[in-house]
């Protein structure tokens, strides 16, 4: 599904031209904010190895796919009314083994639909339940200042 951010009036001009030269009926959806940024994107994705590898049982994509059913899907669920209605209609009945298997194996668009409000919510809310389970993750200043000498 493309994906535009309307930053400035002209911008919204500039869509307005783009909708008009398509075929109707066409759908069109937003949101309020823009996406996450690529630094919140690298940071979660330095967590879920974080969490992997002092887990020693789980693999990052492992991680990674609780980390979106367990926190991301509420957060989306009750934000995001698109999602909440298609991932209620396929989703919700399943056991919680099978979700878990589905979002893996699919790789649900969760953490990529977030806006950055929403994607900072997730990684507060990671943060927190790793720490409670002893979970040590890199410190966001610790990566900015490695990124500096990479």
């Amino acid at each position: 599904m493309p994906t535009k951010v309307l930053r400035d009036p002209g911008h919204v001009d500039a869509l307005a031209i783009l909708l008009k030269a398509r075929k109707l009926p066409i759908t069109v959806t937003w949101a309020q904010g823009t996406s996450r940024s690529s630094s919140q994107n690298r940071l979660a994705q330095r967590w879920f190895t974080d969490i992997a590898l002092q887990l020693g049982d789980q693999t990052h994509e492992e991680v990674r796919a609780e980390c979106k059913l367990t926190i991301g899907v509420p957060i989306l669920r009750a934000e995001n009314e698109a999602f909440r209605l298609s991932y209620d209609r396929t989703m919700k009945h399943l056991p919680y083994e099978e979700k878990l298997a589905a979002v893996k194996a699919f790789d649900l668009p969760v953490t990529r639909l977030m806006t950055v409000k929403q994607m900072t919510d997730f990684m507060d809310q990671m943060q927190r339940h790793w720490i409670m389970m002893g979970v040590r993750l890199t410190d966001p200043e610790a990566l900015k200042y490695e990124q500096e000498f990479t």
